[in-house]
This record gives structure tokens, C-alpha cells and sequence, in this order.
């Protein structure tokens, strides 16, 4: 998975000339990103964010300032972006300090494995520890995927 990742982001860097941005982007037409292995519905959500960028409606540089639950929301206006995607932005693109994707199934088999519980666990219980780790849940985030997947992932 890891290596399809990359050859797709190379021939997107490719397909961009090496300026990732909104303006080269946007150029792209639809078959020339689908051709670096996208799929129709993430070329919509490219080709969206690039206008949007472009337009002003969407201003990236706006993010740092906002709380996490701002940003979440801001993110999750995007085409394609949801909660999880934006809590996923938001701790490996900003380096959030405590953000606690509840809908990651790896965290919640990850806290199914380290503290005896069920598969899913009680939401109850992945709220006590929300405030158990909170200022530091990406923490303890990266530590329980670590926990069921020792292998360092390569960012």
C-alpha cells in the first residue's frame, strides 16, 4: 500500500512538473490526474480543492490559527474530506498535539488490545481515556498504532 502511495504521488509530482500547487493542479484536466491512479471521484476532489484555493473560498494558511474542532469543521467542508481525514490532517500535516480519532479502527483495535476490551470497545470507555491522554492523545494515538503494528511507517 505504502508503495503505491508513492508511485502515485511521484507521478502526480510528474504530471505537475514539480510544483505541486493550485494554480498547476487546476491546469490538469481529468484524464491526466486519473492517469497518475486516481480515482474519479478523488480527481473531483483534487480538481474542487485547487478552485477553492484558487477562489479564496478555502485558505489553508487559516488552519494553524483555528482550534482543532474549528479546523475539523473547516476541513470537513472540503469535497472528499471527513472527519477522519481532517483529524488525519490535522496530526500528520500540523502536528496536532492531542487529537484522538475515535473513528480509526486501528486506534480502536489498538485500545481493544492494550486494555482488555471488546472489539469495538465501549465508547464510554474511549471517552474516559480521550480525557485520560487529553492534552496528548496524538501521543497516545502514535503509541497504540505502534502497539499492534511495530513496524515504523516511513512519512
Amino acid at each position: 500500500m505504502l508503495q503505491q502511495l508513492i508511485q502515485f504521488f511521484l507521478k502526480f509530482k510528474k504530471k505537475c512538473k514539480n510544483k505541486i500547487n493550485a494554480k498547476t493542479v487546476n491546469k490538469l484536466s481529468i484524464i491526466q490526474l486519473k492517469s497518475c491512479g486516481l480515482s474519479r471521484q478523488k480527481v473531483k476532489g483534487i480538481k474542487s480543492l485547487a478552485k477553492q484555493v484558487l477562489n479564496k473560498t478555502f485558505n489553508p494558511r487559516l488552519i494553524p490559527k483555528m482550534s482543532d474542532e474549528e479546523a475539523i469543521i473547516y476541513l470537513s467542508k472540503l469535497r472528499q474530506i471527513g472527519r477522519w481525514s481532517a483529524e488525519m490532517i490535522l496530526l500528520f500535516t500540523y502536528n496536532r498535539s492531542n487529537i484522538w480519532p475515535v473513528q480509526d479502527i486501528g486506534l480502536l483495535r489498538a485500545i481493544s488490545k492494550n486494555y482488555n476490551k471488546k472489539y469495538l470497545p465501549p465508547e464510554r470507555y474511549v471517552r474516559y481515556l480521550n480525557k485520560k491522554f487529553s492534552p496528548y492523545c496524538s501521543v497516545a494515538t502514535w503509541y497504540l498504532w505502534r502497539s499492534i503494528d511495530p513496524e515504523p511507517i516511513q512519512y
